[in-house]
């Protein structure tokens, strides 16, 4: 069985997608309230797995900090994946990586090797064919291009690869 934090990641990524949907087809948000909409998909979304995860708080701050922060997170996503322009990619892969990046820059609570498995197992159950491996180099050149980067970490896994 998935972990709890894990099931509120699909939640948060099922709400956001749904999200994107709606605010692709009516971008100028006339026709609904935009807080009130991403509340209305979030708690239905929710009510599916309320009794596998007790974490409310961790679902409602996914959502929310990235939907607060998705320009910012859009303009870190543009470089790093520069033969992909945001409307190109995917919706289900973007949702991913926004939710990935959140995590991994703005919250910084989660290890980034975490992060990035998390997004990259998402990637795996909701994406294409190859969406966990454009998952996992968009969010690596992130990583390797944030403050947060240790280059230890690059050492270890080649280290691994040689045992």
């Amino acid at each position: 069985m998935a972990s709890n934090r894990h099931l509120s990641r699909i939640i948060a990524t099922q709400t956001l997608f749904e999200w994107g949907f709606i605010s692709e087809r009516f971008p100028t948000g006339e026709k609904y309230n935009v807080k009130e909409k991403i509340t209305e998909i979030n708690n239905r979304n929710y009510e599916n797995y309320q009794k596998a995860v007790s974490n409310r708080e961790f679902v409602d701050d996914l959502v929310m900090g990235v939907i607060e922060n998705q320009e910012r997170i859009d303009r870190i996503i543009k470089p790093a994946a520069p033969e992909w322009p945001i409307a190109q990619i995917a919706l289900i892969d973007l949702v991913i990586l926004r939710v990935a990046i959140y995590e991994l820059l703005f919250k910084r609570e989660v290890p980034p090797k975490v992060a990035i498995n998390e997004a990259v197992e998402l990637a795996k159950s909701f994406g294409g064919p190859n969406s966990s491996k454009f998952v996992n180099g968009v969010l690596g050149t992130v990583y390797r291009a944030s403050d947060i980067y240790n280059p230890d970490d690059d050492k270890k896994k080649k280290t691994e690869a040689k045992e």
